[in-house]
C-alpha cells in the first residue's frame, strides 16, 4: 500500500478540509476560488489573471494530458495554490512535454488532492469567495510527513488565513504587468496598437495579430504622453488580476485617452473603461470563472458560450450621463458583460474572447476592433453603439 503525505486546506471561517500533497511541496496563501472548466488547467495555471489565488478545479480528475510548451497563457504559473479532486501521476497525450506534478514542481506550486471539492465549491457558493491556507506536512514536519496534522496546528494555518491580506482594495497587477515595453513579432505591416499590460495572457497577444495589428505591448503604469509617442491606431487594455479600483492610474490614462483612439477592453480593461468613465465596480459573491457561460448579445440577440475569470463587476447604471451603453449581459445572473461608448469608437467586454469555449463564438469583436480603426483612421469614426445620449460628462 503507497502512502500518501498529508495535506490540508485551512479556510479562514475555520473550515478546514484534509486531503494529500501534490506538486510542490509547501504551503500557500490566498483567495480561494473555483473553476468550472472541464479542460484548461494549464492555460488556467498561466494565467495572470489568478494571481492571488488558490484555483479549485471542479472537474474531478486533473492532469491526464500532461502540460504543453504551447499551451502556456505567460511565461509561469500565477496561480498561489491548486486543488483537485484526484490529480493525475501519469499523462498521455503526444503534445505534452511533462507531467503536471513536474510542471508544479518545477515552478513551486503547492497543491493539495483526495478533499470533497463539491463540499467546497457549494461553500464557496453560499459564503462567498475566503482566504485560504494549502499545508503540506512533509514542509512542516519532514520526520513525519504522513502523520495527521493536531487541532491546534489546524488552527494556526486558520489564523494565517485571517491575517492575509484581502484582495480587495491591494493593487495586483504590480506584480504581474511586464517591466519593459516589447513589440510581438508579425509576419505582416498593419495598424500599429498599444497593449496595456494588466496581466495580459499570450492568446490575446496572438488574436491581435492575426487580424492585422502590430502589437506593442507597455507596462500598466504607462502615461498618455508615454502612449501617444508610439503615433499608434488604437488602444488595447489587458485582462489582469484583482480589484480595478486601486488602479487609479490606469483610470486616468484611460479617460485621457478616450475619444482619441478606438480602445478596446477585455476584463479587468473592461472594468477599467468603467471606472475611467465615472463608474463603479462591485466584488461578486464567487465571480465568473469557467468555459461555460452564456452571454447575450443585445446587439444582434445571438448567445456566445464565453470562457470567463474574474470576481469583479461593472455597475453599468452608475456610469453618468449615459456616456456607455450595455452590449452583452450574462444569461445567468444578468450581470453586465460588455459596453459601448455612446460617441466614441470605445467597446469592452468582460469575457475572454481569444479562448475557445464555443469555440469561435467571440471572434467577432476582435475584427470589429480592426474595423473600428480602420474607420477611425478614414476620419469617419464609426463607434460601435448608434446610440446618442450625449457627450461624455466631464
Amino acid at each position: 500500500m503507497i502512502r500518501k503525505e498529508r495535506a490540508i486546506l485551512a479556510l479562514e471561517d475555520g473550515t478546514v478540509y484534509r486531503g494529500y500533497a501534490f506538486g510542490h511541496r509547501g504551503e500557500t496563501v490566498g483567495e480561494v476560488v473555483f473553476n468550472t472548466s472541464m479542460t484548461g488547467y494549464q492555460e488556467i495555471m498561466t494565467d495572470p489573471s489568478y494571481n492571488g489565488q488558490i484555483v479549485t478545479i471542479t472537474y474531478p480528475h486533473v492532469g491526464n494530458y500532461g502540460v504543453a510548451i504551447y499551451d502556456m497563457e505567460s511565461n509561469k504559473p500565477y496561480v498561489r495554490g491548486f486543488i483537485s479532486r484526484e490529480f493525475s501521476g501519469e499523462y498521455s497525450n503526444h503534445r505534452a512535454q511533462q507531467s503536471l506534478e513536474a510542471f508544479m514542481q518545477q515552478y513551486g506550486v503547492v497543491s493539495i488532492q483526495g478533499i470533497d471539492t463539491r463540499a467546497l465549491v457549494r461553500r464557496l457558493r453560499e459564503g462567498g469567495v475566503v482566504k485560504g491556507v494549502i499545508a503540506h506536512r512533509s514542509y512542516t514536519h519532514p520526520e513525519d510527513s504522513y502523520g495527521e496534522f493536531t487541532p491546534a496546528e489546524e488552527q494556526v494555518y486558520v489564523q494565517r488565513a485571517r491575517d492575509h491580506q484581502d484582495i480587495d482594495g491591494h493593487d495586483m497587477t504590480r506584480e504581474v504587468t511586464t517591466a519593459l515595453p516589447y513589440a510581438f513579432p508579425t509576419l505582416r505591416h498593419g495598424k500599429r496598437v498599444v497593449l496595456m499590460d494588466f496581466g495580459i495572457k499570450h492568446t490575446i497577444i496572438e488574436r491581435l495579430a492575426e487580424v492585422g495589428i502590430e502589437p506593442i505591448v507597455v507596462p500598466a503604469h504607462t502615461t498618455p504622453a508615454q502612449i501617444m509617442a508610439l503615433q499608434p491606431h488604437g488602444l488595447f487594455l489587458s485582462n489582469g488580476p484583482g480589484d480595478p479600483a486601486p488602479l487609479e492610474y490606469a483610470h486616468k490614462t484611460a479617460w485621457e485617452l478616450m475619444g482619441l483612439l478606438p480602445t478596446f477592453g477585455i476584463c479587468l480593461g473592461h472594468q477599467i473603461l468603467g471606472l475611467a468613465a465615472g463608474g463603479k465596480t462591485f466584488k461578486m459573491k464567487f465571480g465568473h470563472r469557467g468555459g461555460n457561460q452564456p452571454v447575450k448579445n443585445l446587439l444582434t440577440g445571438n448567445v456566445e458560450i464565453t470562457s470567463q475569470n474574474h470576481g469583479y463587476a461593472v455597475d453599468i447604471d452608475s456610469i453618468p450621463n449615459g456616456a456607455f451603453v450595455a452590449t452583452h449581459v450574462n444569461l445567468n445572473d444578468g450581470t453586465l458583460e460588455g459596453m459601448a461608448h455612446a460617441r466614441y469608437p470605445v467597446f469592452s467586454v468582460q469575457y475572454h474572447p481569444e479562448a475557445s469555449p464555443g469555440p469561435h463564438d467571440s471572434r467577432y469583436l476582435f475584427d470589429r476592433f480592426i474595423e473600428e480603426i480602420d474607420a477611425f483612421d478614414g476620419g469617419t469614426g464609426t463607434p460601435i453603439a448608434k446610440a446618442s445620449s450625449g457627450r461624455l460628462g466631464v
